[in-house]
């Protein structure tokens, strides 16, 4: 059978001037119609659910509840970092060029690298790191590197970390914008996190005040998360272009 299947619909279109005259139309078969006002409309069209938009952020109705300011700090402090990253790790020479300024976590601090490690050269496309004076940091370190985004292979041997300069092949390129794209989902995680934190701090007051705001703002605090992601995608994306040479 055909997908579509005759039915004639039986509806006038202005009895005033029209009399005696149908419409025949053909509808798919799980299409419904109506003759309201005369006239024939698919009920599918009419009905359609609407596309619901972006709350709008009114920040003094938020600050009833939650410290605005704070919230608005937290967000941009990820979206610095974002940035920061992508212009320190994620270009083409970034591994000879900001290897000192590498960020290391240990035991609760951070360190750069060449403030808890002699950095070398051999040539131009090894680094040399020694971290006979520190030791204890080694695993630390190789965390660091490895998940800087750089796109670095590093290699121990002791004491020491030998990290290849990679070529600026179309291969390094890809690499590094697929990096691009696992530090923007690091930051879209953090601005979960601290919408989640804040709507947990609206939540706790609940029964002091009204349901509908208490409502409204926890959707406003996640729309202002959201406008964040949002421009912290656009900066990927940008990012993501400059890496294989698109314009």
């Amino acid at each position: 059978m055909s997908y579509y299947q005759p039915a004639l619909l039986l509806c006038k279109y202005n009895l005033q001037n029209v009399v005696g005259r149908y419409a025949v139309r053909l509808f798919r078969k799980t299409e419904k119609v109506s003759c309201d006002n005369g006239g024939l409309q698919s009920m599918n069209a009419v009905h359609q659910p609407k596309k619901k938009g972006p709350v709008p952020v009114n920040e003094t109705e938020i600050g009833e509840l939650v410290n605005v300011s704070r919230l608005k700090e937290d967000l941009q402090k990820g979206f610095d970092q974002l940035k920061s990253d992508y212009m320190k790790h994620l270009s083409l020479r970034s591994a000879s060029g900001s290897i000192e300024n590498l960020q290391v976590n240990f035991e609760g601090e951070t360190y750069t690298l060449q403030e808890i490690a002699q950095i070398g050269r051999k040539g131009s496309q090894l680094i040399v790191v020694n971290l006979s004076g520190f030791p204890t940091v080694m695993k630390d370190v190789l965390k660091a590197i490895n998940d800087s985004g750089m796109g670095l292979n590093p290699q121990q041997d002791g004491t020491t970390i030998f990290i290849p300069v990679p070529k600026v092949t179309k291969e390094y390129r890809e690499s590094l914008a697929k990096n691009a794209k696992i530090l923007f989902q690091k930051f879209k995680d953090h601005c979960r996190d601290i919408q989640n934190k804040y709507i947990r701090e609206v939540k706790k007051k609940e029964k002091e005040v009204s349901s509908d705001l208490a409502h409204s703002v926890q959707q406003q605090i996640h729309s202002m998360a959201e406008l964040y992601v949002s421009e912290g995608e656009k900066v990927m994306i940008d990012k993501q272009n400059e890496l294989l040479g698109k314009d």
